[in-house]
């Protein structure tokens, strides 16, 4: 399911129109790329092809097909379908009182819930609509259950939080600090992923501090990915305003002063925590020696390397590289973990990166975008490991 998904997401750029096709014919629906939201299409002309109704109360907009009732929340990412919530890529607008619904609505929602009726060709841009009579037989006469699709599940966490404020944020406007951006950088890499059907548990969800040591055990045995999300600084001198970049670490001795001093500011947020605190580096052997056993270290290097791949294609600050060193919130982990330094608040770029609408959900898109090739990746090994019998080769 990531595969075929994350083609879709990773085109860039929507299609220009759209095609359903249903037994009574072909419709050439025309797509719209509002800015900030993403690509939308018509709901008239949308639920026209399809039999569908609609109706908005200005809050909601409800749109039914066949029986099945979809509601949208005009303005957020999110809709409902039998009481469940779910989340897209995009949101559901109304301009001049029409109503456009996510291009995802066509690509993801139908083909997700109702399966046997809709079936979504991405790179045709093509869905096509057996009928709801055609589609009761498919389902009657299907003998052969279909594969369950793997559901995979991220947690994310955003750096510091409550009485930590992280680094205060030079450059950030309205008095932001390095955990307020933290948090909304994560929230909308939460919507990304959601709308592409992985589930994420957040660390935190709102202003309110975690104990570091704890923050990666929200990652257990279910869980494919740990990602901590941080804001890079420097101390105050010559020309320190003009460092910018973003860098990706895993767990590990530092090679270098500057991922010692990354580590160690991030760490010193131990200080905030009421509970004794633990030596960073008493367990640091035995969990990498853990981690090299499991390949969780191999797998964590991968995911690295996207997440530099990915952002590099949106950030304006240099790319300096996968790195290790000795993170608190990561010498716990269980699993597969980075810690991604977003950017420098000192540097005046970075921070607009970080704190701009539109900017951070470039961003946040590039970092949900190299979770997803990880994740389709690690579904492939899985799979070509079940037929070999040799099990995957990952985490």
């Amino acid at each position: 399911m990531i595969a075929s998904l994350l083609a879709l997401t990773l085109l860039g750029a929507a299609p220009s129109n759209v095609v359903i096709a249903t037994p009574g014919g072909e419709r050439r629906i025309p797509v719209t790329m509002e800015p900030g939201v993403g690509p939308l299409i018509p709901a008239g002309a949308t639920l026209t092809a399809l039999r569908g109704t609609s109706a908005s109360d200005g809050v909601w907009a409800e749109v039914t097909v066949g029986t099945a009732p979809f509601r949208f929340l005009l303005g957020a990412p999110l809709y409902t379908f039998s009481g469940e919530l779910f989340g897209l890529s995009s949101s559901a607008l109304v301009r001049r009182d029409t109503l456009f619904l996510p291009l995802t609505f066509l690509s993801d929602a139908l083909p997700r819930h109702l399966a046997a009726r809709f079936k979504w060709d991405g790179k045709l841009a093509r869905l096509t609509d057996a009928g709801e009579r055609e589609s009761r037989v498919a389902s009657r006469e299907s003998r052969v259950p279909a594969k369950a699709p793997v559901v995979h599940r991220v947690v994310l966490d955003a750096g510091h939080g409550g009485v930590d404020p992280g680094n205060p944020g030079l450059f950030f406007p309205n008095g932001l600090r390095e955990k307020d951006v933290n948090l909304q950088m994560a929230m909308l890499v939460r919507e990304e992923l959601r709308a592409q059907g992985v589930q994420v548990t957040m660390t935190r969800a709102r202003d309110t501090l975690i104990d570091l040591r704890h923050r990666s055990r929200y990652c257990g045995e279910s869980c494919d990915l740990f990602v901590s999300l941080h804001v890079n600084s420097l101390a105050r001198r010559a020309g320190y305003t003009s460092v910018n970049g973003f860098e990706t670490y895993i767990l590990g001795e530092a090679k270098t002063e500057d991922a010692e001093r990354v580590a160690q500011m991030e760490n010193e947020a131990i200080r905030f925590e009421q509970t004794s605190s633990e030596s960073a580096s008493s367990g640091l052997d035995f969990i990498l020696k853990d981690l090299q056993i499991n390949e969780h270290l191999r797998e964590s290097a991968r995911v690295a390397e996207l997440v530099q791949q990915r952002v590099g294609e949106v950030h304006t600050g240099s790319d300096k590289g996968v790195k290790q060193g000795n993170f608190m919130v990561l010498n716990t982990a269980q699993r597969p973990a980075i810690l991604f330094e977003m950017g420098y608040s000192t540097n005046r770029e970075d921070a607009r990166m970080m704190t701009e609408p539109n900017a951070q959900r470039r961003l946040a898109r590039a970092i949900a975008n190299a979770i997803l090739t990880y994740l389709a990746e690690y579904e492939r090994r899985s799979d070509a490991g079940s037929a070999s019998g040799t099990g995957p080769t990952g985490s």
